[in-house]
């Protein structure tokens, strides 16, 4: 019979292996998914701080895993030690599996030595939501937020994560920007991997 061939029989589901496969969600799905996500969450809370609390955790949920996936397929298992390579690899890599394009910037904050910041002008979690006046700045982003904590929680650089809207002139809507701010002990432990590399060097 034609096209009929040996298939590969698995005894375990984590035999099979992590193909890429279809990469491509629905949008109207995901933002049905998001939607619904929300609105349960704020039939939970209290106020707006915690409703992007709870949004957050979601999202560090998601990014853990995402991490564990896409270190196994992109790199060989191996995982990001440098502070650099970590934040290159959220901006880009991560980016482009969930939103299908790398983020807009990536950049080191002025005030704050410990401080970064991934910029998009129109995250795709807030694109479609309108905010009635009374929830006044909150930000869905903060599921983003929580995604890039559990990528470098995850990934041994502890950082809090916010998002926030920046507003941008000559533009309607403001663009989201996700700030980092890494523990202490990432930037001693940068200076110890750096000083070791060096060292090998």
């Amino acid at each position: 019979m034609i096209g009929v061939g040996k298939i590969k029989q698995y005894s375990n589901v984590l035999d099979k292996p992590l193909s890429k496969g279809k990469q491509e969600v629905s949008l109207s799905a995901f933002a049905f998914l998001f939607s619904e996500l929300v609105q349960y969450n704020q039939t939970q809370v209290d106020n707006i701080a915690e409703l992007e609390r709870r949004l957050e955790d979601a999202g560090y949920a998601v990014g853990a895993r995402v991490l564990e996936l896409l270190c196994h397929r992109e790199k060989g298992n191996r995982r990001e030690t440098r502070l650099l390579g970590i934040l290159s690899f959220v901006h880009s890599t991560v980016w482009k599996v969930l939103f299908g394009k790398v983020a807009d910037s990536l950049e080191k904050g002025t005030e704050h030595e410990d401080e970064y910041m991934i910029s998009e002008k129109e995250l795709l979690v807030n694109r479609f939501i309108s905010i009635p006046k009374d929830m006044g700045t909150f930000n869905c982003g903060a599921f983003v937020a929580g995604i890039v904590r559990g990528v470098l929680d995850s990934a041994g650089f502890p950082a809090v994560v916010t998002a926030h809207f920046v507003p941008v002139e000559g533009q309607q809507r403001p663009r989201t920007t996700i700030l980092i701010k890494f523990a202490e002990e990432v930037g001693a432990l940068s200076l110890t991997r750096y000083s070791s590399t060096q060292r090998m060097l």
